[in-house]
């Protein structure tokens, strides 16, 4: 039934609380995991300043993001999953739904903050952004804060 799942992880340990759900999913359909991480720009209010700093920026993250993910697959390989990693960069829904949309996933299996109030309301969540507008299974996992 499922032969490939996306795994978005933004590096925190709050977002790699739903790997051990998904690797338990992968091994009993024996499917593929598909690790994503989207490269944020934090310098992008600036960007109309000096259009260097955010390119520079995007730059690191990207490699940031890059290592993090080579070590996630490395983990994931060594104990026999069939993994696929990917760094993109742009809007994190956004990209997580195009992802797998381009890529025919069968389910986005990821992890929620579960923030409520004017938390919510200030940071947004793009898990809810995500459910909302997949047109396949998400599988939301409320990870602890540790």
């Amino acid at each position: 039934m499922y032969k490939k799942i996306l795994v978005p992880l933004d590096g925190s340990k709050t977002a790699e609380g739903v790997l051990s759900h998904a690797k338990a999913l992968a091994y009993s359909e024996g499917a593929e995991i598909i690790l994503l991480n989207v490269a944020s720009n934090p310098a992008q209010s600036f960007a109309f300043e000096d259009p260097a700093i955010a390119g520079a920026t995007v730059e690191d993250e990207e490699e940031k993001a890059g290592k993090y993910m080579d070590a996630v697959c490395s983990q994931l390989r060594t104990a026999g999953f069939k993994v696929t990693c990917m760094v993109r960069q742009g809007g994190a829904a956004s990209m997580i739904l195009k992802v797998a949309e381009d890529l025919g996933v069968d389910v986005i299996a990821m992890s929620t903050h579960g923030r409520s109030g004017p938390a919510h309301w200030l940071i947004g969540s793009v898990a809810e952004r995500v459910v909302r507008h997949s047109k396949i299974p998400v599988m939301m996992i409320r990870a602890s804060e540790t």
